[in-house]
């Protein structure tokens, strides 16, 4: 469901993945998702689903008897659950039929989730609780960036491992900007409001550009009205090349990933690897990755996160660190890691 046209983590680890086996021919690798259109070439098949989100692509699958059906023609040994919407349990049981091991792959969490539904949110996240317990009681393992012991009962096994594609390196050669840039999925979700607010605070005196799609965007222009900023707030399309993405992170007077839920914060990791100064959330598990070249604010302080921006604008590019951080996250290096992770389990 969630491997959208413009979708974010879920479709730039997947792409990778199906990048690294085409040059590696390691492993045999298989991606099933929804689309338009049934098809099965090679080691993509496309199940029939009704698109529910046209900003990011997301498309509901029509059913679950394709996807078993698949999932039997193929014989897999080891079947990884990104999706914990699309028939969970069933899954489990059909690899269970052919000897083959179960993984949840958990890229979100319930607060996270709870907070992208209109309402309270607070009745939403033990609900999605429950219901990530049971999807995922079946399975062998849980692969996740962040310990998901409170969602899903359970410890991670396995580390989702998220890396970097070769077009985020240092960009010495594009020339620093001045705008504080947000790139992603325009969502409340995402922490957009809250960059909105600290672009208001006195004092902040730079233009914000967002970069992306999605369902907020039509109140976000409307909130920078009434805040008095709408010169100095921008709208772009979502960039899909990723070497045109590394230019709009290294051209940045810094990049700002302002969302408390983050379960990684893929944008800050490549906007880091590119050179650019970022702004992150404490919050985020990619903060940590990024380390000196990421400066933080704490969840909901508004003010820390327009001090947190000045900082970064006033910073300057270390490239070399950058260089470093790009080196430690290349995916071939976090793929062949977690192949041999996947070889254990199958035994």
């Amino acid at each position: 469901m969630f491997y959208g046209e413009r979708s974010g983590g879920i479709r730039t680890y997947l792409d990778a993945k199906i990048a690294d086996h085409a040059r590696t021919g390691a492993y045999e690798h298989h991606v099933i998702t929804p689309g338009a259109v049934e098809s099965h070439e090679g080691g993509r098949h496309v199940l029939p689903g009704l698109r529910v989100r046209r900003a990011n692509g997301y498309r509901l699958p029509l059913g679950v008897r394709r996807l078993h059906r698949t999932l039997l023609d193929i014989r897999p040994e080891v079947v990884l659950l990104h999706d914990p919407f699309w028939g969970p349990r069933g899954v489990a049981a059909t690899a269970q039929s052919i000897d083959a091991r179960t993984v949840a792959v958990c890229h979100g969490s319930s607060e996270l989730d709870a907070r992208g539904i209109p309402g309270p949110h607070g009745l939403y996240a033990p609900l999605l609780r429950l219901w990530l317990r049971r999807a995922y009681s079946r399975v062998d393992a849980l692969m996740s960036v962040v310990d998901p012991l409170a969602d899903c009962g359970r410890t991670a096994n396995i580390p989702l491992r998220l890396g970097l594609h070769d077009a985020f390196r240092p960009q010495p050669d594009v020339p620093r900007g001045e705008d504080t840039v947000f790139v992603g999925r325009l969502a409340r979700q995402k922490g957009v409001f809250t960059l909105l607010e600290a672009a208001a605070t006195p004092g902040a005196t730079w233009t914000l550009r967002f970069v992306g799609s999605g369902p907020a965007q039509d109140a976000l222009q409307a909130r920078a009205a009434r805040l008095g900023i709408a010169d100095r707030v921008r709208f772009e399309e979502f960039v899909t090349d990723r070497h045109a993405l590394a230019k709009v992170y290294a051209g940045a007077r810094c990049v700002v990933m302002p969302g408390e839920h983050e379960t990684f914060g893929l944008v800050g990791l490549e906007a880091a690897a590119s050179g650019a100064r970022t702004v992150c959330c404490n919050t985020a598990p990619s903060g940590a990755a990024v380390g000196e070249l990421a400066h933080v604010f704490a969840p909901g302080d508004v003010a820390g996160l327009a001090e947190a921006i000045g900082y970064a604008r006033a910073a300057a590019p270390d490239y070399d660190a950058a260089a470093a951080l790009a080196v430690r996250y290349a995916w071939p290096r976090l793929f062949a890691d977690e192949l041999a992770a996947m070889r254990h389990l199958a035994g």
